[in-house]
């Protein structure tokens, strides 16, 4: 199976890294930036799990991409979909599978748009992961499942040639048969943890301490409210699992939108919060926790671009 992994980041870098730890046919579709420097340092990941060095990984750059492809991993972020669906789609064919591992739901829709419903997954990672200055992927937990499907539960021949592919890596994988259930429950739980940790700006245990464990608990719910009208009640196992994570004392986690908010760099703002609000809108619930949570990333945005122009 010729795999193509769209970027070579904390996500595509890790995953597409144990795969080619595994011997399987990789490669990267990256900006001439990162391409110079996999061909300099190669890729390296650090992980609890096993470190890898691949030396010089298969990269591709967009202007060079003319051969198809069995699966495209697609791991960029939201705000990024459209430029990476022009830069892969020349490797697109008939029987080519998209695995996208974006947060949220819109993507399908875009995707769906271009390709056809048919060669779209649904796919989910669990990961938590960063790119470090000179580009080491550094794996900051144990944690790294990838969990992936056909939308309709069918087990394929292609979701399960894609499943044996990814057996021999060192990664959890899961071939699921409801895949969305997995995603809606998946977006509910990271909508609430970037929500509350970028609306306080602190970690989870700093939350607890600071007695608004009950404002994680309440927006986990109108997160949870929303994807039930939409069809897809999340399970009293995700949501016990959910909200013990969020209200978790001494917890050090952070959202990596929350990172992303320290750094000053772009965030998902509209794909995982937006989105989610409109659909509850459009149910007509008032959500009134998860907009305070989006009025505050737009006026991060705001300002961010007002000082980008200053």
């Amino acid at each position: 199976m010729r795999i193509l992994v769209v970027g070579a980041g904390a996500i595509g870098g890790y995953f597409g890294g144990r795969l080619l730890e595994a011997k399987q046919d990789v490669t990267f579709l990256v900006r001439p930036r990162r391409a110079a420097e996999l061909a300099n340092s190669g890729l390296e990941v650090q992980s609890p799990n096993g470190d890898v060095r691949i030396p010089q990984p298969p990269t591709v750059l967009a202007e060079d991409l003319h051969a198809s492809f069995d699966l495209i991993m697609l791991s960029c972020k939201a705000y990024d979909l459209e430029s990476a669906i022009t830069s892969f789609a020349p490797a697109v064919r008939a029987s080519t599978a998209i695995l996208p591992l974006l947060n949220g739901m819109r993507h399908l829709d875009v995707l769906d748009q271009r390709f056809g419903a048919a060669r779209v997954l649904g796919g989910l990672c669990m990961i938590s992961s960063v790119l470090a200055p000179g580009g080491r992927v550094l794996h900051l937990n144990r944690l790294d499942s990838l969990v992936f499907g056909e939308r309709d539960g069918s087990r394929s021949a292609r979701a399960e040639a894609i499943e044996a592919a990814f057996a021999g890596a060192r990664f959890e994988s899961h071939l699921s048969e409801i895949i969305l259930q997995e995603m809606w429950e998946k977006w509910v739980f990271i909508a609430a943890c970037a929500g509350i940790t970028c609306l306080m700006r602190a970690s989870i245990g700093d939350i607890v301490t600071a007695g608004a464990a009950d404002l994680a608990a309440t927006l986990l719910d109108e997160c949870a409210a929303i994807a039930a009208g939409e069809g897809f009640p999340p399970r009293a196992a995700s949501m016990q699992q959910s909200r013990a994570v969020l209200t978790a004392a001494n917890s050090p986690l952070v959202a990596s939108m929350f990172r992303d908010m320290e750094r000053h760099a772009p965030i998902e703002a509209e794909h995982m919060i937006g989105d989610l609000l409109r659909r509850g809108e459009g149910q007509a619930l008032a959500s009134p926790l998860l907009r305070v949570v989006y009025a505050n990333l737009k006026a991060y945005e705001a300002r961010r671009m007002r000082e980008s122009q200053s």
